[in-house]
């Protein structure tokens, strides 16, 4: 599949290669052992660009559309968090009860809200080029920097929002859990997918 993607960002105009010595990081196997604990199907990893352009991540995802059909039996996942500052987050619980999760008081309003916009532009907008256009816009927002205090962990929602098209059902939000107080893991579905394969 590595071969397949690649060949795929290629004929959209990117320079992609693969890199076979790339150390796999808790943002994605943590996620993977979760959904698959008695085995990880192939996986490949799809890396962002530093310079951080949403534009460009979006057109990463655009390229690799043609993955979501039925056929192809492929997942695509976007791995990184709706609020994410490490700067900002309550460390304290984590370092007395060793508990990321524990919430002596409730998130902060800087986070809330901006949380709020990102279900917005996924939940609200009709999907395809407008969701594109509003998942771009968050990074506009004057809360946008409050909520990430560095690009990386936000350009996975852009690759997401590049997937879709305009004949998909708007986004839902599935589930979510919120570490460290003012981190949230916000988890939607881009899209009508069938329950299992085949159906």
């Amino acid at each position: 599949m590595s071969t397949r993607i690649i060949s795929m960002l290629k004929a959209a105009g990117f320079n992609a290669k693969p890199n076979t010595t790339f150390d796999w990081i808790h943002d994605t196997y943590l996620i993977l052992i979760r959904m698959f604990p008695n085995g990880c199907p192939p996986t490949t990893i799809i890396s962002m660009n530093a310079r951080y352009d949403p534009h460009f991540h979006i057109k990463i995802g655009a390229a690799l559309r043609p993955l979501r059909q039925l056929s192809e039996k492929t997942l695509v996942i976007g791995s990184g968090g709706a609020v994410h500052n490490l700067y900002r987050n309550k460390w304290a619980p984590m370092l007395l009860y060793r508990d990321n999760f524990a919430m002596p008081t409730p998130p902060e309003a800087w986070a809330l809200d901006f949380r709020q916009e990102v279900e917005d532009a996924f939940t609200k907008v009709p999907p395809g080029r407008e969701m594109r256009k509003a998942v771009a816009a968050l990074m506009k927002l004057p809360g946008y920097r409050e909520a990430h205090a560095s690009d990386d962990h936000f350009m996975a929602a852009l690759f997401v929002a590049g997937l879709g098209e305009e004949r998909d059902v708007r986004g839902v939000l599935g589930a979510e859990d919120w570490e460290l107080t003012n981190m949230a893991n916000s988890q939607f579905t881009v899209g009508e997918w069938p329950r299992r394969l085949g159906e």
